[in-house]
């Protein structure tokens, strides 16, 4: 049974769908906001088996609405399965084309707060981004004279990624090769090893969240560097408009707890605060968890 359904129009009458049945409880308004709400209402009310219907007037969306809005609707699955810890499809290639395609940008188009410090002192050589999206980290190490591999896991996001190479030119565009791929299923999808591996705010079930790593761990070249990068669970409490999904959330040491020791020096296990705007228009503070380990030349 549908827990949360989305329809686009202006309005409703006393409570019911104009496409017929009656709703439980019914959200105006399709924003974050709404839809956010409408999630902790179809969760509250699960097992009471109530539903719960949106109306929202449709385009234009800002990224954070498009991006609920299609986790919402995935495919008409009720919002409470889509918070299951083995919930794989909530996070699969479907769900990330539809985001993308659900809005002409997703991101900023700025390179990750946390690459570019760790790695603006880094010695250029080649670089593979995991989890690319629209390109601005793949494009900023490539600015800087790295060769990179750029992967991820939606088509729609690795287009735009190649388009703004090109944008800022033939050099940089020349240095960044293009990759659809699955790392926590296409195993031999990465074939070789590199300087820096990098993934930022790549997210998946705790169930597939050990072989990603693993996979990403085992792309660095010895003397390289490994970051990785992700919402902290403590952000779950922010105010910052995560999604209730503790099971995708980790901290660095649950990565480095993943690195044998005999190979790798961990450099940082860090939680860092930077302040994002949040749903209402003002400031919050959220924190990066961050991992940073550079694999020893020799074991």
């Amino acid at each position: 049974m549908v827990l949360a359904e989305v329809v686009t129009m202006t309005g409703t009458q006393n409570g019911t769908d104009p496409r017929g049945g009656w709703r439980d409880v019914v959200v105006v308004g399709g924003g974050l906001a709404g839809l956010s709400g409408a999630l902790v209402l179809a969760r509250a009310r699960a097992r009471a088996r109530r539903t719960v219907l949106v109306i929202d007037a449709g385009e234009p969306r800002n990224a954070p609405a498009a991006h609920t809005q299609g986790f919402l609707t995935r495919d008409g699955t009720p919002p409470g399965e889509l918070l299951e810890p083995d919930a794989d499809v909530v996070l699969d290639e479907a769900f990330w084309e539809g985001m993308y395609r659900s809005s002409s940008h997703v991101w900023s188009g700025q390179p990750n707060s946390q690459l570019v410090t760790e790695a603006a002192d880094l010695t250029p050589g080649t670089a593979l981004d995991v989890g690319c999206g629209e390109g601005a980290d793949a494009i900023w190490l490539a600015q800087r004279g790295w060769q990179v591999t750029a992967v991820d896991i939606s088509a729609t996001a690795l287009r735009r990624g190649e388009a703004h190479a090109a944008q800022a030119g033939a050099d940089v565009a020349g240095r960044i090769t293009w990759l659809q791929a699955d790392l926590t299923s296409d195993e031999a999808s990465v074939r070789a090893t590199y300087d820096l591996v990098t993934a930022q705010f790549v997210h998946v079930p705790s169930v597939r969240r050990e072989t990603l790593h693993a996979r990403l761990a085992a792309a660095v070249s010895p003397g390289g560097t490994l970051l990785v990068v992700g919402h902290h669970p403590s952000d779950l409490h922010a105010g910052a408009g995560r999604w209730s999904m503790p099971d995708v959330m980790f901290t660095a040491d649950q990565v480095a707890a993943g690195l044998d020791p005999a190979r790798w020096d961990v450099e940082h296990t860090d939680s860092r605060p930077r302040t994002v705007t949040d749903a209402r228009g003002g400031g919050t503070t959220v924190h990066d968890a961050v991992l940073t380990a550079r694999r020893r030349l020799s074991a």
